[in-house]
């Protein structure tokens, strides 16, 4: 048996224009254009990356995209400046300031400034904690596409048994909220936790997201069991050529799982589509609207 691979691009590419028709609908019936601000602070390659294709496909949802690129050495006080005008400003509707921030700069203190309202990552505690007491909250990007990967599978999540490899409140954390919320019974596994391939083999849904290249093994999965693969992790090149890799040996899950997403091509793209998700649910919210089919 080998397991189905979950196309993470096209699932991802089918939610946006989900959401680009819903912004259509949104303009027309109320004259009303969705917009994100992206915060960048320094430099790092990877943060570009990620910006520019926020940016990217931003526009193409057919959202206004507001980009601010600060140097490594602004001072807190100017960038909570910044996301205080951008709280007032009735044009942005969600506010993302890309992590990891410098050093110098203390990330709580940072998330904490961001109106709740507007906080399309889904870290303010505010909506962390309405997320944990089972409420309507703004929810992070990346634990809500490993929900949408795993419905693209099973069509209810009721009364199966996931467990959460991780306990990140980027990640780890909220996915458990997530999961709890679709009524499966969920166990969240982390760096102490005891024979974690045993805990693993009980478990029909498995999310991965530890940080660890291939930590996962393919004895650890149980026949026909749903993996979905958070990490993303650069491993040394082979012929010139970094390799991406998750926290799952992929190719040995392969051979027991019922479906699998692979890395690159699955979660990553859904972190995006989500962040367009999460903008257009703010904005509509600001405003009173319904909330949006998406």
């Amino acid at each position: 048996m080998t397991a189905r691979i979950i196309d993470g691009k096209l699932i991802a590419s089918e939610l946006r224009a989900r959401v680009a028709a819903e912004v259509v609908r949104v303009k027309r019936e109320n004259g009303l254009t969705p917009g994100l601000a992206v915060v960048l602070v320094g430099s790092d390659p990877a943060s570009q990356v990620y910006v520019r294709s926020k940016h990217k496909q931003t526009q193409e949802a057919g959202m206004a995209s507001f980009e601010h690129v600060l140097p490594a050495d602004v001072a807190q006080d100017d960038l909570l400046a910044l996301i205080a005008k951008l709280n007032r400003d009735p044009a942005v509707h969600g506010i993302l300031v890309q992590l990891p921030l410098p050093k110098s700069l203390h990330t709580e203190t940072i998330i904490n400034a961001i109106d709740p309202a507007k906080d399309v990552d889904g870290l303010h505690p505010s909506n962390a904690g309405r997320l944990a007491g089972g409420f309507a909250a703004l929810s992070p990007c990346t634990p809500l596409g490993c929900i949408i990967l795993t419905k693209s599978v099973h069509a209810s999540l009721a009364g199966l048994n996931a467990i959460v490899i991780g306990r990140s409140n980027l990640v780890g954390r909220p996915l458990v909220q997530l999961l709890l919320n679709e009524n499966a019974t969920v166990t969240i596994a982390h760096s102490r936790s005891r024979d974690l391939p045993k805990l693993c083999a009980r478990a029909d849904l498995v999310y991965a997201a530890v940080g660890k290249p291939e930590m996962v093994r393919g004895d650890w999965i149980k026949p026909g069991a749903t993996v979905i693969d958070v990490g993303i992790n650069r491993l040394p090149a082979l012929e010139g050529k970094t390799r991406l890799v998750g926290d799952v040996a992929f190719a040995e899950a392969l051979a027991v799982a019922g479906a699998i997403t692979p890395v690159p091509g699955g979660v990553g793209q859904m972190t995006v589509a989500c962040l367009l998700v999460n903008t257009l649910r703010a904005a509509c919210a600001i405003h009173g609207l319904p909330a949006p089919a998406v």
